[in-house]
């Protein structure tokens, strides 16, 4: 039994080792062959970068033609502030959906479930001449206020799991301390520390890599994300491949950094809502 055990998880590492190789490989080459010449990326592609075919012309034409610094900016601003209106707003929602009892508390739940179910994009015309009637198309807000109300749902709909499991007697405690509900509120966060990551990691990659709403609501030189100002760049400079190599290092190393850093709250908050 014990053997049987041991082969069975020699199996499953193997397996999901495999699967994490085949999944970074792509991610690595693009990495690797954007620091060579042209030439070694076409004749060797697998190779690490030497002395004598280590190049950073991509990176110089990237410098040189676009503005990169500035997507890059334009992409923190966007989703920074979407994730701490979605962080803000949900809890919220979610603090009240678990602790009070009032007439529309399932009625909000369900609505607020169809969020999730039904995609915002289908809503694209609506939204565009919504924005187009406050004047904020090519303004950073007009993706800004989308993202938040695209991670607002889900957002709730874990946040509320975890604040029905923070301990009543806790909060009935402060309450009999003297504590207003707001500061009953702001006690509860550190309690659902693991959700927050979680709605941290899953919110943050779709705003960050989002193509859509940058080329629809934003698409003006001094509001471009990275992504898209990535995608302009790979149109107009598709021949030149080291060039078009660093674009997409540079889009895609910010999200995997990013996911690195939130892995484990996304972890903690997936095991502890299994275990509770």
């Amino acid at each position: 039994m014990m053997k049987s055990r041991f082969w069975q998880t020699v199996g499953t590492h193997a397996a999901l080792l495999a699967y994490s190789a085949l999944a970074l490989l792509p991610v690595l080459l693009i990495i690797l062959n954007s620091f060579k010449d042209r030439m070694t990326i076409f004749s060797d592609p697998f190779a690490l970068p030497t002395g004598d075919t280590f190049s950073l012309d991509g990176y110089k034409t990237l410098t040189s033609t676009a503005h990169f610094e500035l997507f890059f900016l334009n992409s923190f601003v966007v989703t920074a502030s979407s994730l701490a209106l979605i962080l803000l707003v949900s809890s919220m929602a979610a603090f009240a959906l678990a602790e009070y009892k009032f007439k529309f508390n399932l009625l909000s739940s369900l609505y607020l479930s169809i969020g999730i179910m039904v995609p915002i994009r289908l809503g694209t015309v609506g939204i565009l001449r919504l924005m187009v009637s406050f004047h904020l198309v090519n303004n950073l807000w007009s993706l800004i206020l989308v993202y938040t109300a695209q991670g607002i749902p889900l957002a709730v709909f874990i946040l509320t799991v975890f604040m029905r499991q923070v301990p009543k007697d806790l909060k009935d405690a402060a309450r009999i301390d003297g504590a207003s509900e707001y500061r009953i509120y702001w006690l509860t966060l550190p309690l659902v520390r693991p959700a927050l990551g979680s709605v941290l990691a899953i919110s943050m990659l779709p705003i960050w890599n989002d193509l859509w709403f940058p080329l629809i609501l934003a698409p003006g030189e001094a509001t471009k994300t990275l992504i898209l100002g990535a995608q302009a760049f790979m149109g107009e400079f598709v021949n030149d491949y080291g060039a078009v190599l660093a674009a997409l290092t540079l889009a895609i190393l910010p999200p995997v950094l990013l996911y690195l850093i939130f892995s484990r709250q996304l972890i903690r908050g997936i095991t502890a809502g299994a275990v509770k």
